[in-house]
């Protein structure tokens, strides 16, 4: 059966006012048009969680969409802070939760297996602890020692960006993978967006690179470039001077708006804003090809 909507459909049906979102994808597929999408659409009091929030969170807390978020690092990678997060925080505008990478990713562990908590060692993250009350310690009633605990993380809505998928929603990730299938198994409602959309016989053809299977998502949405600025491995690649700029834009309040209602708003979709960025940029990002050696699954 097929899932196959646009992104708008699939954000207009399955994103809603309060809902909490996990926008998964580590260093690379990072899903900013589904991100753009939801500012576009005009969602209000979201609960973001992520465990770099990356600038695709700084963008949506501009736009008013949050009120909340959680995370395990927070900063513009190699670059800075998040100006726009940090200076909601201070205020005091933004509700927030910290947890360390572990932290957040044993969260979506035990939402994904339908444990109410998960434990975990002991480790140096004292100051987590004493900010953030949802770190608990219980005794291991195996050996009597005390353990620290975080609670499941179950989100209304997860979105999740690979390089291919079927009609149906089995998808392949490959390059680094982050805690994509835990936030899926994790989310009530899962949008896929993919770079490419493929034959059930191409995702076959490969079952071990199948991290999302079609019986989690609700919806599959074709959308190239996704990921931009940060890369989808295979496709294009990270736009760093990207990253550089965004640090700059967010000195000021008026340029962030700007740029929004030019680059968000002002573009009806990511064909559109691919489009607007140009062949300059499109070149600079091209990557060549480095194929991986074959697989022989043998004959059956």
């Amino acid at each position: 059966m097929t899932k196959l909507c646009s992104l708008s459909e699939a954000v207009s049906r399955y994103v809603q006012d309060g809902d909490s979102v996990y926008a998964a994808g580590f260093t690379h597929l990072i899903p900013f048009a589904a991100g753009h999408e939801i500012i576009r659409q005009g969602r209000k009091d979201l609960i973001l969680a992520r465990a770099t929030p990356d600038l695709i969170y700084d963008q949506m807390v501009a736009a008013g969409c949050a009120k909340k978020v959680i995370f395990s690092y927070i900063g513009n990678p190699g670059v800075g802070s998040l100006r726009i997060i940090r200076e909601e925080l201070e205020a005091g505008r933004l509700e927030w939760e910290e947890y360390s990478h572990y932290g957040m990713i044993s969260r979506l562990q035990a939402g994904a297996s339908g444990l109410p908590f998960f434990p975990m060692k002991s480790t140096a993250a004292g100051d987590l602890e004493r900010s953030n009350p949802q770190y608990r310690r219980v005794i291991d009633p195996y050996s009597g020692e005390e353990v620290v605990t975080v609670p499941a993380l179950n989100p209304d809505v997860a979105i999740v960006h690979v390089q291919r998928a079927d009609a149906a929603g089995n998808a392949h990730i490959w390059g680094i993978i982050g805690e994509q299938k835990e936030a899926a198994f994790a989310a009530k409602h899962v949008i896929l967006t993919a770079e490419e959309i493929v034959d059930e016989e191409i995702i076959r053809s490969d079952p071990n690179r199948t991290l999302i299977p079609e019986f989690i998502v609700d919806a599959v949405c074709h959308v190239p470039y996704c990921a931009h600025p940060s890369y989808t491995q295979g496709y294009y690649d990270r736009d760093n001077a990207f990253y550089l700029d965004w640090d700059k834009v967010t000195e000021s309040r008026e340029a962030v708006q700007a740029w929004l209602d030019e680059w968000v708003f002002g573009v009806k979709d990511r064909a559109a804003y691919w489009e607007k960025l140009g062949a300059e940029i499109h070149d600079r990002l091209k990557v060549a090809p480095l194929m991986s050696t074959p697989v022989n699954y043998g004959a059956y």
